[in-house]
């Protein structure tokens, strides 16, 4: 006998008259506990029982009741498969440990039979039914979802049936429990278990038909009982779903306050939706109603479909979207094949048909009136899906929480910039007052001094009067800049400044840069400087005075950081975007690639506010940005690295008509 096969299949082939029914859980706890009840209440003589509990999880919770059963008899058999340390023995009553692989483990059994009594339970579970309740929420423990699970089976109190159950299950303990074969015999033979009756195979089954239950009552409170337990069942069932929509708004709600990255959220509010309502494909993306396109952004998939992530969705002409805009509400489309709004729209189509989308659910996300965004559902499966109102519901209500978390982005994202700005205007105030402290200190210190000296010493040499007026001088100088460079900066960040444009030559502009600088102290040995302007640029036009600001500030700035064998140079191009590309080059210490934007920023200074060796306000990169943008220009710089030297690069428009003349001149040339 193959120990695989199912006791209630065995007994069915048996008897073929018998038709098995659906019970509940619950209906078959409480006839098995009647049936115990009945060895319990003594009037039974020493019968035999027989129960399998499928698992030993399921047999501990009547371990105690099969105890006081083996006070009343001898012949007690439990079975069960393994789970910790159920086991055969013979303890207090026959215990049989069966293969978790065996038919047995998705059966439920409970044989009692006695002198002038026989009744037995031989149930299958449903397994549809198990996977059904895998997909319920975790409940109150007093909502207990187990007495959902149904068995299919025979209940019944015929002793020819009785006895043919005990049958198959006695031979299936035989295999189990070799040992017990002669204390099997002892019950086949008082009971008579197992033997041939005198009659033909028809005579058997119309004595089998007539051995009925007549008990009205009892099959009235079985009746009952059934009832009241698919009321319950249902109850379970609806307040399961309610449990679970509750859940997945918390999680999503939890995602929301856990963490302020939309992108987190979202892919969670995707992932949990998409798998609660078995959709196929469930998208979340952002969109507004003035949106002509939209990328896929946040996606859920089941096995074997598609992914659209990335992709972009038409907007524009998509007509699902606009009744979304104009109506305020969400579109079901049960099928794409016969819904006008898709057939219609050769778009749409294409979507349905390459993405093979079926059933289509979309939900807007709206917050206060503004529409912030799309959910999606897709159903690829056939037949077609058909749109509950409670999905609906749900959806709306995961909709609210997504357009809540987007808006809490939003708000943060917002935030951040603040706080940007705050930390820049925290470092322009800390920057401040360290440089304007150590370049006004400093030459006050020296001014101070030279006075001092001037006033105290009347009868120093000449010369040496001399030098201390000019160090004076050159210091009171230096202050003097570097309040300039405050006032200029100010003005042209503020916009107070009036530009004057002009029709220039370059050239003009570079020579009078280059006299400018020539001022710097004769102390120092200048770097060797060339310039590359080319006699056919055309005209630029600028306002003068501010464009030999910005070539007197690149030359300084690359006079500080360019030793004296070092060389600067000037040059010029027309880059054919009707500009003028000026570029000013040094072999000096160069700048880190990071830092090539950063250079331009107010106060920025290549060493340390308080330790740097060239002096300086940091300002003057932060002005040349601000005049040339002030005509249109753009101004950036290029660097290999430190010791690499730079480049300073910055644009001016033309004269138009100055262009055509000259190139006019050159072509007659």
């Amino acid at each position: 006998m193959s120990i695989s096969t199912s006791v209630l299949s065995d007994l069915l082939k048996s008897l073929p008259y018998l038709r098995p029914q659906l019970y509940f859980k619950a209906s078959l706890t409480a006839l098995s506990h009647a049936m115990e009840d009945q060895v319990l209440a003594g009037t039974l003589v020493q019968p035999l029982v027989i129960a399998s509990f499928q698992r030993e999880r399921f047999y501990r919770q009547e371990a105690h009741r099969y105890q006081r059963l083996a006070l009343r008899s001898n012949q007690i058999y439990v079975l069960s498969a393994p789970e910790t340390d159920f086991a055969n023995s013979s303890e207090h009553y026959e215990k049989v440990a069966f293969d978790s692989k065996d038919g047995l483990s998705q059966e439920w059994h409970l044989v009692v039979i006695a002198d002038n009594y026989a009744t037995c339970l031989v149930c299958r579970e449903n397994l549809g039914s198990i996977a059904k309740n895998k997909q319920l929420p975790e409940l109150s423990p007093n909502l207990d979802i187990d007495t959902a699970r149904r068995f299919e089976g025979i209940w019944t109190s015929e002793r020819g049936v009785s006895l043919k159950a005990a049958e198959l299950l006695l031979d299936r303990i035989s295999v189990y429990r070799p040992e017990l074969v002669s204390k099997i015999e002892e019950a086949r033979q008082r009971f008579g278990i197992g033997k041939p009756r005198n009659h033909s195979g028809a005579e058997q089954v119309n004595e089998y038909a007539c051995d009925i239950d007549t008990d009205p009552f009892v099959q009235r409170l079985v009746t009952y009982l059934q009832a009241s337990q698919y009321k319950l069942h249902k109850a379970y069932r609806s307040i399961a779903v309610q449990a679970r929509k509750e859940q997945l708004v918390n999680s999503i709600s939890t995602a929301i306050r856990r963490s302020l990255d939309p992108r987190e959220v979202l892919q969670v509010a995707a992932q949990e939706l998409g798998q609660h309502l078995e959709a196929c494909r469930c998208l979340i993306y952002r969109a507004q109603a003035t949106d002509t396109q939209a990328i896929i952004e946040h996606e859920f998939l089941n096995p074997g479909v598609l992914s659209v992530r990335g992709q972009t969705w038409e907007l524009e002409k998509n007509s699902l979207f606009r009744d979304i805009v104009e109506q305020g509400e969400g579109v079901c489309v049960s099928d794409t094949l016969s819904e006008p709004r898709v057939t219609n729209s050769p778009g749409l189509s294409m979507i349905a048909k390459k993405f093979a989308i079926r059933s289509w659910l979309i939900e807007p996300v709206f917050y206060q009136g503004r529409l912030l965004g799309i959910v999606e559902l897709h159903y690829c499966r056939m037949p077609p899906h058909e749109c509950q109102p409670g999905e609906l519901d749900l959806v709306e209500a995961i909709a609210t929480q997504v357009g809540a978390a987007l808006i809490q982005a939003e708000a943060y994202a917002n935030l951040e910039e603040l706080n940007q700005q705050l930390e820049a205007l925290d470092r322009t105030r800390s920057n401040l007052i360290a440089i304007t402290g150590h370049e006004l200190r400093t030459p006050l210190s020296t001014i101070q001094v030279c006075l001092e000296s001037l006033a105290s010493e009347p009868d120093m040499p000449l010369e040496l009067q001399q030098i201390m007026l000019n160090t004076a001088l050159s210091d009171s100088e230096r202050m003097r800049k570097l309040v300039q460079d405050f006032l200029t900066l100010s003005n042209l960040e503020s916009g107070r400044v009036e530009w004057h444009p002009e029709s220039l030559t370059l050239q003009e502009c570079v020579d009078l840069a280059l006299s400018r600088n020539r001022t710097r102290s004769s102390t120092e040995k200048p770097p060797q400087i060339k310039t590359k302007i080319p006699e056919s640029l055309p005209l630029i036009r600028a306002d003068g005075d501010w464009l030999v600001e910005v070539l007197a500030k690149l030359m300084d700035n690359a006079f500080k950081f360019t030793p004296p064998q070092g060389e600067i140079t000037i040059k010029a191009i027309y880059n054919s975007r009707q500009m003028v590309e000026v570029t000013v080059a040094d072999t000096g210490r160069g700048i880190e690639p990071n830092r090539l934007e950063v250079v331009f920023d107010r106060f920025y200074q290549e060493e340390g506010a308080l330790r740097r060796t060239t002096g300086g306000t940091g300002l003057g990169l932060a002005i040349c940005r601000q005049i040339v943008n002030g005509w249109g220009g753009e101004i950036w710089a290029e660097s290999t690295g430190k010791d690499q030297g730079s480049q300073f690069h910055f644009t001016i428009p033309i004269v138009q008509s100055s262009h055509e003349e000259k190139r006019t001149k050159v072509k007659s040339k």
